[in-house]
């Protein structure tokens, strides 16, 4: 006689299925994972449709491509977990590459001059917490005037003009490899790294989450706010200043040029990363996940032949549906 399961287990295993396709159904399940998603879907729907897609060049420049943008979503998650945000980050990566390349056409030593663009968008971050903490100012107020400002300067400073940056060093470094990895990739898996340590294993990252959270609350347990907040913003300025640096390595000069599309991808990756707009919640690995998925998005309609125009309209449509998962999450 073959054994039957009892009904004890039958019900059992029926509330297990349950369990799972609740969770399934569950906006938080789509909020966490809608990243990790969408780029398996995108490397399916590319690598049938478009031949050419898992060539080693072409995955070589995905990963190129979407080191910059990782760089850039890093830096906007922490300012994004304290419910704000960041809108000056495009212009003050096109500020720190002007500087760089200032630098550069001086005689300044490479390293100095990298330096000295780091500086430049921390200093631009810092400002901006500063404005937003002292002056109780919004932070889309601030930002929004700063992006502004920001490439007002840049555009004086280069008078309108690109600068060229010619350091071997700097050239070989975009050019690098170690086994499949770029150099620039690297950097960003290194930053990445150091990001979720400080971000969930560090008394400073559960600062920032509580002051996301309720900023109330957290000042009444003693958690200097404003402090975390200035951090944060500095944080995304000199997450700006390294996105400069790489850029100019990979194009060798530093344009004058603010790539909103830049910033629009950044919050796109950190929303589809599954870190919340109202704050209090934080991932690194999610809006890591989110740059690659948009990355491989517009890589895929290049390959595609798809007008470059419809490329923003599918990124907007994908930062809407992701918003409105983390709203009802909310």
């Amino acid at each position: 006689m073959t054994d039957t399961p009892s009904s004890g287990a039958l019900g059992a295993g029926a509330k297990t299925r349950h369990a799972s396709w609740t969770a399934v159904l569950d906006p938080s399940f789509w909020a966490d994972w809608a990243a990790v998603i969408g780029l398996v879907g995108l490397i399916v729907i590319f690598g049938l449709t478009a031949p050419s897609f898992f060539t080693t060049s072409n995955l070589h420049a995905v990963l190129l491509a979407s080191a910059i943008l990782i760089v850039i979503a890093i830096g906007q998650t922490f300012v994004i977990a304290t419910a704000g945000i960041d809108l000056s980050m495009a212009a003050n990566t096109m500020l720190s590459a002007v500087v760089l390349g200032l630098c550069s056409e001086t005689g300044l030593n490479i390293g100095l001059s990298c330096l000295a663009a780091l500086g430049a968008a921390g200093l631009v971050g810092f400002i901006n917490g500063m404005v937003i903490t002292k002056g109780r100012i919004p932070d889309f107020v601030v930002t929004l005037g700063s992006l502004s400002a920001v490439t007002g300067l840049g555009l004086v400073m280069s008078n309108g003009e690109p600068r060229l940056v010619s350091d071997l060093t700097l050239l070989r470094f975009a050019s690098g490899e170690l086994g499949f990895l770029g150099y620039p990739v690297l950097v960003a898996i290194v930053l990445a790294i150091g990001a979720h340590v400080g971000l969930f294993h560090t008394r400073f990252g559960v600062h920032l989450l509580a002051t996301g959270g309720h900023v109330e609350s957290a000042r009444a347990m003693g958690i200097r706010t404003d402090r975390v907040k200035v951090a944060a913003y500095t944080i995304s300025g000199l997450c700006a200043g390294l996105a400069a640096i790489l850029l100019v390595a990979r194009i060798g000069s530093a344009e004058p040029t603010v790539n909103t599309n830049l910033l629009l991808n950044a919050v796109a990756a950190v929303v589809l990363g599954g870190v919340s707009l109202f704050g209090g919640r934080g991932s690194i690995l999610g809006p890591l996940f989110g740059a690659l998925m948009l990355t491989t998005l517009v890589n895929g309609l290049t390959l595609l032949s798809v007008s470059a125009f419809y490329q923003p309209l599918a990124v907007g449509i994908i930062v809407v549906i992701a918003a409105l998962i983390m709203r009802y999450q909310k």
